[in-house]
């Protein structure tokens, strides 16, 4: 590499560096946005009536495993913890390894485990943590502009990980997440919310119980 090049490059480093320092969270985020704009559903984080809604049809004192799709800079990561047994796991899937090493670095909690990886390959991943199902998978995926095939690879790799009486929860700008997760589940409940930026199309895929 030419010596302005490398120069070139430590400078952007830097600048980097000093963008997320000042916002905090917000600057990891709008990185990753700015980076991976096809893998990242927003740039803004979503709004906590968005989380309060989403997570309430869950069944807390059922759930041993929650599994989390895309986790950006942890939007939905502490409101699960603060409801999630003493005895819970919490495992992120996030492409991005920025978003990933932001969460180790921030989140101090030993039922907290951040992957590096695929949703693609959910099932590899609990199993790897030493679970055989997972009672709910939470994604803000945008399977709108994921690569052909993608969305369906994830949505079936996910119905079969998913335990009988667990659910698929998404939340996304349209309804592509939606009906891809009536493609593979036995009942979806439908929700909407305007307190949003953007208002998001909210969808609970229900697995039936054996």
């Amino acid at each position: 590499m030419a010596g302005y090049e490398l120069t070139r490059e430590r400078r952007l480093t830097r600048i980097k560096r000093k963008v997320r320092q000042f916002f905090g969270p917000w600057g990891v985020f709008i990185q990753g946005f700015v980076e991976h704009p096809v893998m990242v559903g927003s740039i803004i984080p979503s709004s906590r009536y968005t989380i309060r809604k989403m997570l309430a049809p869950v069944d807390w004192d059922r759930c041993k495993l929650f599994v989390e799709y895309g986790p950006g800079v942890g939007t939905f990561c502490r409101p699960v913890l603060d409801r999630l047994a003493r005895d819970g796991t919490l495992i992120v899937i996030d492409t991005n390894p920025l978003f990933i090493d932001y969460l180790k670095r921030t989140i101090g909690d030993s039922r907290f485990i951040a992957v590096h990886g695929s949703a693609e390959d959910v099932e590899d991943i609990i199993r790897a943590h030493g679970h055989d199902h997972a009672d709910y998978v939470l994604s803000g995926l945008p399977f709108s502009t994921l690569p052909d095939g993608v969305g369906p690879r994830i949505a079936a790799a996910t119905a079969r990980a998913v335990r009988p009486g667990g659910a698929f929860l998404t939340y996304q700008f349209s309804k592509v997440a939606r009906d891809l997760t009536a493609q593979y589940f036995d009942r979806v409940d439908d929700g909407f919310e305007w307190l949003n930026v953007l208002p998001c199309v909210l969808a609970w895929g229900w697995k039936a119980e054996n």
